[in-house]
């Protein structure tokens, strides 16, 4: 990656059939029109199928030929994961790619329908769960990828409390809370890496991170406002990482993408590398035990 990587050098995915989550904004509506207009069909999984369906007509405008599907997705209920499920599975008998973007980021505390902490349980085990039951579409997919989204704020964090997922018992901060949770995905995506390998299965299991990237409205106190006015990157430069990590020829399973500049807040995506913290096999191999039996779906074992 001497040179620099763009959306136009997304290689061409026709034939291709994709799944993003929170795709109706942000980030995952920069990675829907990408992935469309280089020639995929994608499935936009939304929580909000209205706001889904405004925002695809959009990118249908602008985007000649673009197909773009709508599909009702809550990753923080297992149900809506589980129905979700089982319509693709009645209506597609492959998937190619999925590209776990949907994110709950640095909210008040709060809990998912299944009692979950609301960022460990939209950030990992909504994403555990989705990948397990769409694992047979995957398996028969062609070039098969899993992009799980982290963040810098997994760099952040001492490491994932294990005994303490739902801060049952340490004091709730919301940016602990969310470099927990993004490092929860970390751990997974190099688990779920070595599992697919071990398995024998033609799935790559990847990970990528967008750097600081403008994909909300400005929050916080004034001097975190300015700070991010002068860090941030547009949503269509912080999605390039896990663009390529979906698309570009040369990603191996277990690889990990990121912005290459500025320590790795913003510029044009690179690989990059795991922390000592999600390199803990004992620690990820855990995580995986614990989330088989919280969200009931299992596999891989």
């Amino acid at each position: 990656m001497a040179r620099k990587w763009t959306a136009q050098d997304i290689p061409s995915q026709a034939g291709r059939l994709t799944v993003v989550t929170g795709a109706n904004r942000g980030l995952g509506l920069e990675i829907v029109r990408a992935l469309a207009a280089a020639g995929a069909h994608v499935i936009m999984a939304v929580r909000n199928p209205d706001a889904g369906a405004a925002a695809a007509k959009k990118a249908i405008e602008q985007i000649p030929g673009a197909q773009i599907d709508i599909m009702a997705l809550d990753q923080a209920d297992l149900a809506s994961i589980r129905r979700f499920s089982g319509e693709f599975h009645s209506r597609f008998d492959r998937l190619d790619l999925l590209v776990n973007n949907a994110s709950a980021i640095q909210v008040p505390q709060s809990k998912t329908r299944d009692g979950f902490e609301n960022h460990i349980g939209v950030n990992h085990f909504g994403s555990f769960a989705l990948t397990g039951l769409l694992l047979d579409r995957l398996s028969a997919g062609n070039d098969a990828r899993v992009v799980n989204t982290s963040s810098g704020a997994s760099k952040l964090v001492k490491g994932v409390d294990l005994d303490d997922l739902q801060f049952e018992r340490t004091p709730y901060k919301k940016l602990e809370a969310y470099g927990r949770s993004k490092l929860a995905v970390l751990l997974y995506a190099a688990e779920l890496d070595r599992r697919l390998r071990k398995a024998g299965l033609p799935v790559k299991a990847v990970a990528a991170h967008p750097g600081v990237s403008n994909t909300s409205a400005p929050s916080g106190r004034f001097l975190e406002q300015w700070a991010m006015s002068l860090l941030a990157q547009s949503a269509a430069m912080g999605a390039l990482p896990q663009l390529y990590a979906a698309t570009a020829h040369d990603v191996a399973g277990g690889d990990y993408y990121g912005p290459g500049g500025m320590a790795e807040l913003r510029g044009y995506p690179t690989k990059v590398d795991y922390t000592a913290r999600a390199k803990d096999e004992a620690a990820a191999a855990r995580l995986w035990m614990i989330s088989e039996k919280l969200t009931g779906v299992s596999y891989l074992d």
